[in-house]
């Protein structure tokens, strides 16, 4: 019954498409389908893990290919994604002017750029890195485009499961070098993986409203701020130790342990802060803020301390 009222959904999208006037698709439409900022952040964290893995000295040539073919990856499923989520972009404030919900982009150029986004980035990854790296990319796909979009329609876990898929970008990095999932690939993957509850919930938060418009049932709405921000923290405080345990790595040293000490504490501050919060959007907005810039440093911090201890 679900699957019928969401194809239902979609045709009424496309029908209500069909019958706006349409602009014609500019490039920067094109541009804006594959999320370019998403996707920089992702491959940030790539790029971390590529360096890594090579001890500061990377295969140039290796590094800018499978940067490329993560990228390709990734604006694939954020292609897909508004294909995917048309009708409800049509009702949400901040998405219903993307190109594909207002009509400019049709949702048969959104599928067909997304399929060969993808084509082309599992070609790359695999013919240039490896078979392994084309494989994480796949999987991050999949639970991006097939399992996280389709379910965040039904439950709440949604943020967390699309965390899988906001995992994968520095393992495609790491095994990328070592054709390996060693422990050091799994611990990128954890520490990834942890981050972004904190961060996608303190959005949530700042849009309840829209998720709320939206039929959206994202933790804000269906448990409230109080349990939001308990989850929150209990996200956080398995982050902060997991974070330092890459310096056990052995290649990161103590710039980096001691820069994503100070980081974590602070994120751990704030967040137990949202408990004494008068106004619950200004925190959200503040943890939201310094949440992108503990992933900056993050990425910095395993960049700069790996050049100080092999250089």
């Amino acid at each position: 019954m679900d699957q019928q009222v969401t194809m239902q959904e979609s045709l009424d999208a496309d029908t209500a498409l069909q019958a706006q006037p349409v602009e014609q698709a500019t490039w920067r439409d094109y541009v804006q389908l594959t999320k370019p900022g998403i996707t920089m952040s992702n491959l940030m964290t790539t790029f971390a893990a590529l360096w890594l893995a090579s001890y500061g000295f990377p295969d140039w040539k290796l590094a800018i290919l499978t940067m490329l073919g993560t990228a390709l990856v990734i604006m694939s499923g954020a292609a897909l994604n508004n294909f995917y989520d048309r009708e409800l972009d049509m009702k949400m404030k901040r998405t219903k002017n993307r190109a594909v919900a207002t009509g400019r982009i049709s949702p048969r150029n959104a599928l067909l750029v997304g399929i060969g986004l993808l084509l082309a980035g599992l070609a790359v990854l695999a013919v240039f890195a490896n078979p392994l790296a084309a494989v994480w990319g796949l999987i991050g796909h999949i639970f991006y485009v097939l399992i996280y979009t389709p379910l965040k329609r039904v439950t709440t876990l949604n943020t967390v499961i699309g965390g899988i898929s906001g995992a994968a970008p520095p393992v495609i990095g790491w095994v990328a070098v070592t054709n390996n999932m060693d422990p050091a690939a799994w611990l990128l993957f954890l520490i990834l993986f942890l981050w972004q509850p904190p961060h996608f919930l303190a959005l949530a938060m700042l849009k309840t409203e829209e998720y709320r418009a939206g039929n959206l049932p994202m933790l804000p709405v269906v448990k409230g701020f109080a349990e939001t921000k308990r989850q929150m923290v209990l996200w956080g405080s398995v982050l902060f130790p997991a974070s330092l345990l890459l310096f056990i790595h052995g290649s990161v040293g103590y710039v980096y342990l001691i820069v994503m000490g100070i980081m974590g504490l602070v994120y751990m501050v704030l967040l137990f802060q949202g408990f004494r919060a008068k106004d619950d959007l200004a925190w959200a907005r503040k943890l939201f803020g310094y949440s992108i810039l503990y992933l900056t440093v993050f990425c910095a911090s395993v960049v700069i301390s790996t050049m100080v201890y092999h250089y």
